[in-house]
C-alpha cells in the first residue's frame, strides 16, 4: 500500500465560517468555489478532507446579504445560516459561527474572496506535519490595499505577536483550528475580547502556512482607517497583562532608584560636596516619594490585571478530548483495515 493510500483511509472533516457583513456581491462565488471541497479532495501532501458545513453568520450589514445567504442556504444543503440579531462586528459573527460547528476542524474565512478556499489543504497540511492545534494563512505577497494601510497592518501585526499575544507568531482572519478546542473558546470569551487574543489562550502549538493574496476583488474593504484603529485598540485593550506588568516593572525601577540617588546625595551633603542650602533634602523627599508613587502604581497595575483576566474570561482550564483521538494523530491509519474493522 502507498503511502498516498494510507492517508486516504481517512478523511478530515471541516467546517468553514464566514462572518457576513456586505456579502452580497461575494458570497455566491465563495460558496461556489467550496463546493467542490464538499464532496471531498486531497490535500498537496496527499491527505483527505472534505468540507462538511459552510456557516454563513449574518452580522445585519447594509446590503442584501441576507436574501443571498437564503438563497444558498436553499440551493445547498451543506449551507447553513446563523442570524444575528444586530450588527456586533467580525469578531463576535467569527465566534458566533464557530460555536454553530460541529466538525473536527474549523476554517474561518472572510466574505471577500481576498483568500483561495483551497488552501484549506494547505493549512491542514501544515497542521498534521507541524502537529499544531492551530494555523494561520501568512500571506507572501501585498494585499490589495493601499502601501499606507499595509503597512500600518504589518506594523500592528507585528507589535501584537512580539509584545502582546507572545505565542502566536502571525495572525489572520483565515485560520484552521481544532474544533472541540476552538467551541470551547467560544463558552469563555468575554465580550469585546480580540478574538486571536482568546485563540492564544486556549491553543497550544501554532504554526503559520504561506498562501497567495488573490488581488482582484469585487468590492473594497469594509474597514475604515477609524474601524481598523479601533480593532488595533481593542487588541491592545485584550492583549493580557503584559502591558500592566511594564508598568508594574517600571514603577519597582524608579523607587530603587529612588533610593539609590538619595543615598548619594545625603553622602554627598555630609562630605561637602553639595553646599546649596535645602537642595538635598527636597531633592531626597522628591525621589522617595515618586518612587514610592510609582511602586505603588506598579502594585495597583497588578490588581487590574488580575481583573481585567478575570473580567475578559480568561480560563483557568479548557477540558478537551483525549489527544490520541486528536484528528492531528490521525495521519496514517493504514493499521486500521477493513478487517480490523470487520
Amino acid at each position: 500500500m502507498s503511502l498516498l493510500d494510507q492517508r486516504d483511509e481517512y478523511e478530515h472533516a471541516v467546517s468553514v465560517v464566514v462572518p457576513v457583513y456586505r456579502g452580497e456581491q461575494t458570497l455566491q462565488r465563495l460558496v461556489e468555489e467550496l463546493s467542490p471541497l464538499t464532496t471531498g479532495c486531497m490535500t498537496a501532501a496527499g491527505r483527505s478532507f472534505r468540507v462538511a458545513e459552510v456557516i454563513l453568520v449574518h452580522d445585519a450589514g447594509p446590503d442584501n446579504s441576507d436574501v443571498v445567504i437564503r438563497k444558498l442556504a436553499a440551493a445547498n444543503q451543506w449551507v447553513r445560516p446563523v442570524w444575528l440579531s444586530r450588527n456586533f462586528g467580525q469578531h463576535a459573527a467569527t465566534i458566533a459561527g464557530m460555536s454553530s460547528t460541529g466538525s473536527e476542524w474549523i476554517a474561518t474565512l472572510d466574505e471577500d474572496g481576498q483568500f483561495d478556499p483551497k488552501d484549506i489543504g494547505s493549512l491542514l497540511d501544515v497542521a498534521m506535519e507541524r502537529r499544531a492545534q492551530l494555523v494561520y494563512a501568512n500571506a507572501t505577497n501585498a494585499p490589495p490595499h493601499g502601501f499606507v494601510r499595509n503597512m500600518g497592518s504589518s506594523l500592528t501585526k507585528s507589535f501584537a505577536t512580539r509584545l502582546l499575544a507572545g505565542n502566536l507568531e502571525r495572525f489572520s482572519s483565515f485560520r484552521l483550528m481544532l474544533g472541540d478546542v476552538g467551541r470551547g473558546v467560544t463558552a469563555f470569551i468575554g465580550p469585546g475580547v480580540y478574538l486571536d487574543v482568546a485563540l492564544s489562550w486556549a491553543f497550544g502549538r501554532t504554526a503559520v502556512c504561506p498562501v497567495t493574496f488573490r488581488q482582484q476583488l469585487d468590492r473594497p474593504s469594509g474597514y475604515s482607517y477609524r474601524k481598523l484603529l479601533s480593532h488595533f485598540w481593542q487588541l491592545v485593550i485584550t492583549a493580557g497583562t503584559r502591558p500592566l506588568r511594564l508598568v508594574s516593572l517600571a514603577g519597582v525601577l524608579a523607587a530603587f532608584a529612588g533610593l539609590v540617588v538619595a543615598v548619594v546625595l545625603l553622602v554627598g551633603k555630609l562630605l561637602g560636596d553639595i553646599t546649596v542650602p535645602g537642595w538635598t533634602s527636597l531633592a531626597v523627599i522628591v525621589l522617595l516619594l515618586g518612587g514610592a508613587n510609582l511602586f505603588a502604581l506598579g502594585v495597583v497595575a497588578e490588581y487590574v490585571g488580575a481583573a481585567v483576566g478575570m473580567a475578559m474570561g480568561k480560563p483557568l482550564y479548557l477540558i478537551t478530548s483525549d489527544p490520541s483521538t486528536s484528528p492531528l494523530d490521525r495521519d496514517d491509519r493504514s493499521e486500521i483495515g477493513p478487517s480490523a474493522v470487520d
